[in-house]
């Protein structure tokens, strides 16, 4: 990449988390987030931790989870547990072999969105998907996924960087797809499934520091002002293209267009809305699936079995989206979050370093005065635990995540970690730690800044 570029991107060829064992590491193809250069910082911590959450357990233990599910596919009955029906209950202490598949599989689909997107500033298609509908999956490997892509998602960030020039416009950040007539017979339903990249470009970047809440007012008919979600996060969902009357429609009125599109085309099928996105990829997701399920898209007229079809969001790595009264409202429309989150990458911890859920009150008796005002994850976590002090960037991949779930047999191994909340914290204690320290402020500054970041 030019000097011109404006990609925050590291500019190393990344390593995969290094395990014990390991004879020769593992390359990414997808790495995003401008995250620190190794600081020298070492030490050692069990792969998986348990704290009132689940826990990945070894292959051995993995394969002998449940007998109720079949061995060659999955039955109409079981999909909805593993898309969150019961909030995963039992299937993630250990994890379930076919959830873990699931993940996996979902995890790819947003990981196609970075491996389409095209980086080369010489190109025509610069910083929007390389390749056409009909053949984005084949050209990524994904031929036999047996999905169909149906819609290309554009957003556009309400930001301005006064130190450039080029205006704000539409960026591809993802897609929507179908479940083929095959893939139904497998699957036991038809999947709607939307997914996300994470941030890649200056402007995604700025929409993503803009960490003030304000109410979502998606809902004409009823604001609810107590719902209150980031606001850059909301920005890049819902800003058009405002320089020209032929300008892009909002990311949020293309999904619910092609969303309400595909809904009254399979009408009166088993559906299910699946939601997948990677760093900010899954803010947009959860955004996206709080949206349809409070305009009730998602309403059916099956009054007998299931009146709504079920919205599940599977997040990777993902940041916090909005407040308690955001968070209580998803519950209450019934949208399924499953957080597959590395406990050592920073950005799962962003919004709310401060102000978040573990600071709302005492005991759960008693709420502070500023409860409204802390950030709230939503949904069920489930923990991995990876670092490398080689290659600190790996903790924020998304290939890193999906590699580790591939190889469950690692994750009871020691491999060498480090607390990066506790380290940015640590930056508070004074002067003493102001030297080992410097390099995650470095990398903050740059961030704010955006200084871009070459690549050879």
């Amino acid at each position: 990449m030019t000097s011109n570029s404006n990609v925050l991107i590291p500019s190393l060829n990344l390593n995969n988390a290094t395990f014990p064992g390991d004879k020769q590491p593992q390359s990414h193809s997808f790495v995003h987030g401008y995250l620190p250069k190794n600081s020298g910082f070492s030490s050692s911590r069990q792969s998986v931790i348990a704290n009132n959450s689940a826990v990945l357990k070894p292959a051995s233990m993995v394969t002998t989870t449940t007998s109720k599910t079949p061995s060659t596919c999955v039955s109409s009955h079981f999909w909805r547990e593993l898309q969150g029906s019961n909030d995963w209950e039992n299937l993630l202490e250990p994890l379930d072999p076919h959830l873990r598949k699931e993940i996996i599989r979902y995890g790819e689909f947003a990981g196609a969105c970075y491996k389409a997107f095209d980086l080369d500033p010489n190109s025509k298609r610069y910083w929007n998907c390389k390749y056409g509908k009909k053949s984005i999956l084949k050209e990524v490997g994904m031929e036999n996924s047996g999905y169909q892509v149906t819609k290309y998602i554009y957003a556009t960030p309400d930001v301005n960087i006064p130190t450039q020039n080029e205006a704000c416009c539409g960026r591809w950040i993802g897609y929507v797809a179908v479940s083929s007539d095959e893939a139904v017979k497998r699957l036991g339903r038809r999947d709607l499934l939307i997914t996300f990249r994470g941030t890649v470009t200056n402007h995604e970047w700025v929409a993503n520091l803009m960490s003030s809440l304000t109410p979502a007012r998606l809902d004409p008919h009823n604001p609810r002002p107590e719902v209150k979600v980031e606001s850059g996060f909301l920005s890049l969902y819902t800003s058009e293209e405002a320089d020209s009357k032929f300008g892009l429609e909002s990311c949020r009125q293309q999904l619910l267009s092609e969303v309400s599109r595909l809904l009254n085309k399979y009408k009166g099928e088993e559906l299910s809305i699946t939601l997948a996105g990677h760093s900010m990829g899954s803010s947009l997701a959860l955004l996206l699936a709080y949206d349809i399920s409070e305009l009730g898209l998602n309403k059916t007229n099956n009054s007998d079995k299931h009146d709504r079809i079920l919205v599940t969001v599977f997040s990777f790595g993902g940041p916090r989206v909005g407040n308690l009264g955001f968070k209580q409202r998803c519950e209450e429309l019934g949208i399924k979050v499953l957080r597959i989150v590395n406990v050592n990458d920073p950005i799962t911890k962003l919004p709310g370093v401060f102000l978040n859920e573990n600071l709302r009150g005492l005991g759960g008796t008693y709420e502070f005065p500023w409860s409204c005002s802390c950030y709230v994850h939503v949904g069920v976590e489930l923990p991995l635990d990876f670092f490398s002090v080689q290659n600190p960037y790996c903790v924020h991949d998304l290939e890193t995540y999906i590699n580790l779930l591939k190889r469950p047999e690692r994750l009871d191994d020691k491999i060498e970690g480090v607390d990066l909340l506790n380290r940015a914290m640590g930056m508070l204690l004074g002067a003493p730690f102001f030297y080992n320290y410097l390099p995650w402020i470095d990398a903050a500054i740059n961030m704010v800044d955006m200084v871009q970041s070459p690549r050879n």
